[in-house]
């Protein structure tokens, strides 16, 4: 590993740390270490650094702004990618809208209604960047990414930068084909449409002050922990098997929204994953239902 480091230090593929603790680049504010983490400084770097890790057979690991992310204690071995500010560009062409792949999904929101698009109002409590959400097919309030995404440039696990048509990422619900075939987001390309300000403002409105009454936003959280499952909601059967309030170390179910896990202060991601076991056992039991976890699970156990 040693002379790995030395080797990315030397290649100019942007800032190498070492041993560097994940859990401050992530919302549940948890995870161990990387063995090395880059930082690069611009798309052509981070392609470059993906290159370099393919051609020595490298495995590595990216993360945007940290949402929906759980990191093991012990950390991720090998290397782990962050995008940062390089790619946080946003310009505006009419109804398209061009992001960067680290661009904040909330802010994004925010601007395309102060530019009179409609299209995004959903995004407005969606925490997290645009390659997440476009990896994640983020969606709410009835609807999701699929739904206004025309394009995204992604860097393939090779190091070559692509262009994938919506149809080529064959969306489904929280799901992409970039969970099978790794790459990293630097751009998404969305279609909006031109829409009126005081109805989109109003809407955004409405969902905010429903998200401050239901949402734990002033605890760290990772958003919701299942998936919905058919016909139904995974925070009404997790409320109606009494788990509201059930804690395991620093890590509770939320009291104000059953799908979500909060870390009260010092919560670790084996008390997550605790939880997370003793959910899906409780409502597989009570109501046949197995839920899927919606957050992804990284590092070493």
């Amino acid at each position: 590993m040693q002379q790995l480091i030395s080797d990315l230090q030397a290649a100019n593929i942007g800032e190498i740390r070492t041993n560097e603790r994940l859990a401050p680049f992530t919302t549940w504010k948890i995870g161990g270490p990387a063995d090395c983490l880059i930082l690069p400084k611009s798309k052509e770097q981070a392609a470059a650094a993906i290159r370099f890790l393919y051609e020595r057979g490298v495995p590595w690991t990216v993360i945007g702004r940290g949402s929906n992310l759980l990191i093991s204690d012990k950390g991720i071995r090998g290397v782990v990618i962050k995008l940062g500010s390089a790619l946080e560009t946003l310009r505006f062409e009419g109804a398209t809208v061009y992001a960067g792949g680290s661009y904040s999904f909330i802010k994004l929101s925010v601007l395309a209604a102060k530019e009179g698009l409609t299209g995004l109002e959903f995004a407005s409590g969606i925490p997290g960047s645009v390659g997440g959400a476009v990896y994640m097919n983020a969606g709410a309030h009835g609807s999701d990414v699929s739904r206004i995404l025309k394009q995204a440039e992604v860097i393939l696990d090779t190091g070559e930068l692509v262009t994938m048509q919506a149809e080529d990422l064959q969306y489904a619900y929280r799901h992409s084909i970039l969970h099978t075939l790794p790459g990293i987001v630097t751009e998404a390309v969305f279609e909006l449409q031109v829409g009126d300000r005081k109805e989109i403002a109003g809407a955004m409105a409405a969902y905010r002050d429903r998200r401050r009454r239901t949402q734990p936003g002033h605890l760290a959280c990772a958003g919701s922990v299942f998936r919905n499952p058919a016909g139904g909601f995974a925070a009404k059967l997790i409320e109606e098997a009494g788990l509201k309030g059930k804690r395991v170390g620093g890590a509770e179910i939320s009291t104000l929204h059953a799908n979500f896990i909060v870390n009260t202060g010092d919560a670790t991601a084996e008390d997550v994953l605790t939880l997370i076991n003793e959910v899906q056992q409780i409502v597989q039991q009570q109501y046949g239902i197995s839920l899927v976890p919606e957050v992804l699970v990284m590092g070493e156990r």
